[in-house]
């Protein structure tokens, strides 16, 4: 066989099967993405998020996540958190804020964020941060399974960690629109069906139950949407009157056929805009 044709062999084989991923350099950021394709872990020099204390009218998840990740990071006990709810009331945020307010504390901690259609390779990644001297937060934002998603068996890996258990250093947050994780039609038609109706949805359904806390979002209040928006001016200095600030806003929402943190946030960017403050 000649020297080209087993140069050619060479790299196929290295197609097939690619070198093992180096080991991060987990000083280069305090938030990290997970990618696969080859595996790589990027680092994210400036994380997208509010100050904690923008976070209005969800004090109690706020408190109890908090607590929560302080104690983590302390090397403590802690437990998975599930934030699910409504659509735009901040649980993504939250979980970015309150990453951000334990640094300021002055503990050290990191932030992985996992993609849900990468659940699959979790197992790799728990790996390289077994090993890995930092403590982290594993976060995978709107996560949910629909007919026939085998991706809840993966996420399983993370919340018992099988016969290894999950690593001492690990620690996983998700947010969902669905408290199940799955649809609740879905559901119900599962069970209707089902020759053990019991047992035809247990599996997926008690997935939500290994997660240790459960938070619940629920939609803002007017008032609350509106100190929502006043907070954000306040914080980035824009001006505006009370009572032209509520008549606005008011609009605002009704166009939209929503109230939430995230129409708050869009009618203050556009407030911001037109007066002219960068954000």
């Amino acid at each position: 066989m000649s020297d080209d044709s087993l140069r050619r062999i060479a790299e196929a084989l290295e197609r097939i099967s690619p070198a093992p991923m180096a080991t991060p350099d987990f000083s280069a950021a305090d938030a990290f993405v997970w990618h696969v394709d080859p595996d790589r872990l990027v680092p994210v020099p400036k994380v997208n998020r509010v100050d904690l204390p923008l976070l209005v009218g969800i004090e109690r998840a706020r408190d109890t996540l908090l607590e929560n990740t302080v104690q983590f990071a302390r090397g403590l006990p802690a437990n998975n958190a599930l934030l699910w709810g409504a659509r735009g009331m901040g649980k993504s945020s939250l979980v970015k804020a309150v990453h951000a307010e334990v640094l300021a504390r002055g503990h050290p901690l990191k932030i992985v964020e996992l993609q849900r259609e990468d659940l699959p390779s979790v197992g790799r990644l728990l790996t390289i941060l077994r090993d890995a001297a930092a403590r982290f937060v594993l976060f995978c934002d709107d996560l949910s399974f629909g007919h026939d998603d085998q991706h809840y068996k993966s996420l399983k890996a993370v919340l018992d960690g099988g016969i290894e258990g999950r690593p001492d250093n690990v620690v996983f947050y998700a947010t969902s629109n669905r408290r199940h994780l799955m649809p609740r039609d879905m559901i119900e038609n599962e069970r209707s069906t089902a020759i053990s109706p019991s047992e035809a949805t247990e599996e997926k359904v008690s997935l939500s139950d290994r997660f240790g806390l459960w938070l619940g979002f629920h939609p803002c209040s007017q008032d609350e949407y509106l100190a929502m928006i006043r907070g954000y001016c306040d914080a980035y200095g824009v001006e505006i009157g009370e009572d032209e600030m509520r008549a606005e806003a008011i609009e605002w929402q009704a166009t939209r056929g929503a109230r939430s943190g995230r129409v708050a946030w869009q009618y203050f960017t556009d407030l911001a805009g037109r007066r002219g403050v960068a954000l």
